[in-house]
């Protein structure tokens, strides 16, 4: 572990917990929190086009994932932040002290994401799974990336059946250990 620079990466689809628990770590550890999603949502803004379009565009433009890349790498190089995104953990490994994984099924994350955002669950869906499909598609055509390869990640949870809470609780468990092992105390 580098004790100087005390980065955790967080991954996972799109309305399996993440951000949720990426806030959570960040607020236990007192570190800063980043996202690669806001990253890609600023641009999208700024380009005055939708997610799903901007995925699209990414599909035949390289220089949106590299600059997302970029500037994640350079969030997690200054070091004390907890950063999460689908592919952030592949791009910054070499300096997070701990990289964790949460998942959802499908169904479920559709669900999540069309109650927090008050929309058809149907719409959802087919924007989610074009989401995905489109990531897995331009992650594996840029840097030969499976993101369904779970292997880099120290921890993976799944929130499917668990509530907030013991989500929560698993989290704290896990803080307390990475505390130890990064301070000895």
């Amino acid at each position: 572990m580098n004790r100087r620079r005390e980065v955790i990466a967080i991954g996972g689809p799109p309305g399996s917990g993440k951000t949720t628990y990426a806030k959570r770590i960040a607020e236990l550890l007192g570190l800063d929190y980043k996202s690669a999603g806001m990253i890609f949502r600023e641009m999208s803004s700024e380009l005055g086009i939708s997610l799903v379009e901007l995925n699209k565009l990414a599909e035949k433009e390289k220089w949106i994932d590299y600059y997302v890349d970029k500037k994640s790498l350079e969030e997690a190089l200054k070091g004390k932040v907890v950063i999460e995104g689908h592919l952030v953990p592949w791009i910054v490994h070499e300096v997070a002290d701990l990289k964790i994984y949460f998942y959802a099924s499908l169904k479920t994350r559709v669900r999540r994401i069309a109650n927090r955002e008050g929309r058809d669950e149907k719409e959802v869906f087919f924007e989610t799974a074009q989401r995905e499909y489109s990531h897995a598609l331009r992650f594996r055509r840029l840097y030969g990336i499976d993101i369904t390869d779970l292997s880099i990640y120290d921890l993976v949870i799944n929130t499917e059946a668990l509530t907030i809470e013991e989500v929560n609780s698993i989290i704290e468990r896990v803080i307390e250990l990475y505390k130890i092992k990064t301070t000895g105390k």
